[in-house]
């Protein structure tokens, strides 16, 4: 259950200093989103612009490609232009970062700030700093999982929880999306018990992923991606990168006792060359289907018998949530955020213990009924904590607390 935090409460909702919006409402008040490069706005922000300009927000965004992405036009007030430094190391180019950014809040004005991305966030943080008290705007990060871990080397983790101590002294609030996050957040103090705020996640339109409505022919899915009928089908949706570890799910393949069993990754990435070989070795390539880059998973998540998630490192898995929501079960590893979406919707393995996750795959073809079972679980739950709606609405009650409180902080 989720515990008391920021969006529980309401605030008083202050009159903004811009202009009434287009739409004719009073304007409720302003806000900026910015991320470092203009897809994760445009996968995950606009129904929160479409929805809170709808309620008489003014809602830019800021990101690299931001003016040439056609997901955010129309959905935005205002689009900015920023070319934000993508490495820690480039120093200067971090200093150009952040007064370029300071320029556009000085003249957009926003009442808040809300960075999704660990330098976008750090730049707005920096940017902000630099304003006179009265000109700054309450700014909040979202956390899609802190970069200091249980897995990670100890040297990184000092370094970017140093990182996170020090900019947290300049958040307004800081919104964690996982069990892990919020845990490390109050151990380490990174902000006040006051300002960390616990979300479920970004949201999922759940509607969208309501099988009977979205999926084809599961046959039909298989022949394209040519799987045969009748067997077991494992997905592994993500990049194909170190921390994603699907060779883990080939190893689990070659172990499984079960021998009619295919396994189809979706993604792109510089291991798909290193898999290849590894299937290749483990005499499982003809089993093996690498699907690249697929702009709808739903239909293959959905066909599958279960979705795998071999993750080292996440913040909250989208993936694990699409299929929960297509009442696909899952077997995840115990990377940071899993355990609390899986559940009893599926099995939950050790990172890297491909032995155990074979098992799990085994478990799950010889118990059909369970696994339906499981699948049904998922889906519930998807609806009844994780839903954008629902989310939406968390945001929206945060952001008007935060109005509130840069009200009282301007009035003293």
């Amino acid at each position: 259950m989720l515990e008391e935090s920021a969006w529980h409460r309401t605030a008083d909702k202050p009159v903004s200093d811009a202009g009434p919006p287009a739409n004719g409402m009073p304007n409720e008040g302003s806000l900026l989103y910015v991320a470092t490069v203009s897809s994760t706005i445009g996968t995950f922000l606009t129904p929160y612009a479409v929805h809170l300009r709808a309620l008489g927000w003014r809602v830019d965004a800021a990101a690299s490609g931001a003016t040439q992405d056609p997901r955010l036009r129309g959905s935005f007030d205002q689009l900015h232009e920023l070319l934000l430094s993508r490495s820690i190391h480039d120093v200067a180019g971090m200093q150009r970062s952040a007064r370029e950014l300071a320029r556009i809040i000085r003249e957009t004005r926003p009442d808040i700030v809300h960075a999704h991305t660990p330098i976008a966030a750090m730049m707005s943080r920096l940017a902000i700093r630099r304003l006179p008290p009265a000109e700054r705007p309450q700014v909040a990060y979202t956390a899609h999982g802190f970069h200091f871990h249980r897995h990670g080397h100890p040297v990184t983790n000092a370094l970017f929880l140093l990182a996170e101590r020090v900019a947290g002294r300049w958040t307004d609030r800081l919104v964690v999306i996982n069990d892990e996050d919020q845990q490390a957040a109050r151990k380490h103090r990174i902000v006040s018990p006051a300002r960390l705020v616990r979300m479920p996640g970004i949201g999922l339109d759940t509607r969208s992923y309501w099988a009977p409505r979205v999926l084809p022919p599961s046959e039909d899915v298989r022949r394209e991606a040519a799987v045969p009928s009748g067997v077991a089908l494992f997905v592994c949706v993500g990049e194909l990168n170190r921390n994603k570890r699907q060779a883990d799910a080939v190893e689990a393949l070659a172990a499984m006792q079960t021998r009619q069993a295919y396994l189809v990754l979706i993604g792109e990435g510089r291991q798909r060359a290193d898999i290849e070989g590894l299937a290749r070795r483990r005499h499982v390539a003809d089993r093996v289907r690498l699907a690249g880059f697929v702009e709808d998973v739903r239909p293959l998540v959905g066909a599958a018998t279960a979705l795998l998630a071999t993750s080292k490192r996440e913040g909250l898995n989208r993936s694990i949530m699409e299929a929960l929501a297509l009442e696909v079960p899952v077997i995840a590893t115990t990377a940071r955020g899993n355990r609390e979406l899986v559940d009893d919707a599926g099995v939950v393995v050790d990172v890297g213990d491909s032995g155990a996750m074979a098992a799990a795959m085994d478990w799950l073809v010889g118990h059909p009924d369970e696994r339906r079972a499981m699948g049904l679980r998922g889906r519930a739950r998807m609806v009844e904590r994780y839903d954008l709606e629902l989310v939406v609405e968390h945001h929206v009650s945060m952001y008007r607390e935060m109005l509130g409180d840069r009200t009282r902080r301007n009035a003293r």
